[in-house]
């Protein structure tokens, strides 16, 4: 009554304009010539003429160029700056995230009620009411999971009145399967609510209501 299947990512050089300062200086002067002379009767004394004065004015002297002021700038620096003491340093890349670990723990995954089951234990159409005089009811319950060895049990209850028990059945299991468990009632069954409830190992994991009409 089972059927095992496991699952399992980075110059500009700034010329200065050489300023060439020069002064040219212009000396004049004249030359006085002084008036000659008068005649007197008495033997003429001779005057001496002064002797001219030089006409030549003495060159100027030439000036001084002014030094051409420095026409090559200084070369930038090319030695990178050495880091200061406040700059951060770069964050490390993040690690990828690790990727989520697979669920294998063994566990029921569904519980599906009906009145028919095909070969694989499942049921074909899921009901939660059914006549009274149907004769078995199903309840196909799935797990999955890795598991050594684990107990499955269905317990069926009567609600009406005193919650009379119908049925407590139980299957061992070694991995994931497909159960069908089932109650049969050759007579007609009481009209009311019922319950089943699953629990593995011994601890409730799902329940399901249904209800039983008369028809």
């Amino acid at each position: 009554m089972k059927l095992s299947a496991r699952s399992t990512a980075l110059y500009s050089a700034c010329f200065a304009g050489a300023l060439l300062l020069s002064a040219c200086g212009k000396n004049d002067s004249s030359a006085n010539n002084p008036p000659a002379g008068a005649s007197t009767a008495a033997a003429p004394a001779t005057t001496a003429a002064p002797p001219p004065a030089s006409t030549a004015a003495a060159p100027a002297k030439p000036a001084t160029a002014a030094a051409p002021a420095s026409t090559a700038a200084a070369p930038a620096s090319t030695t990178p700056a050495a880091p200061t003491a406040n700059a951060a340093a770069p964050a490390p890349a993040a690690a990828p995230a690790a990727a989520p670990a697979a669920d294998t723990a063994f566990k029921v995954s569904s519980v599906t009620l009906g009145d028919a089951v095909n070969a694989d234990h499942k049921v074909g159409k899921a009901k939660t009411s059914f006549a009274s005089n149907v004769k078995t009811i199903y309840a196909s319950v799935v797990t999955e999971g890795n598991t050594d060895g684990a107990t499955l049990s269905a317990k069926w209850s009567f609600l009406e009145g005193k919650g009379e028990l119908v049925n407590n059945i139980s299957q061992h299991l070694d991995g994931a399967s497909v159960t069908a468990f089932k109650v049969q009632n050759p007579n007609t069954w009481p009209e009311g609510k019922y319950k089943v409830e699953i629990s593995l190992d011994g601890k409730l994991v799902d329940s399901k209501d249904f209800e039983i009409k008369k028809r």
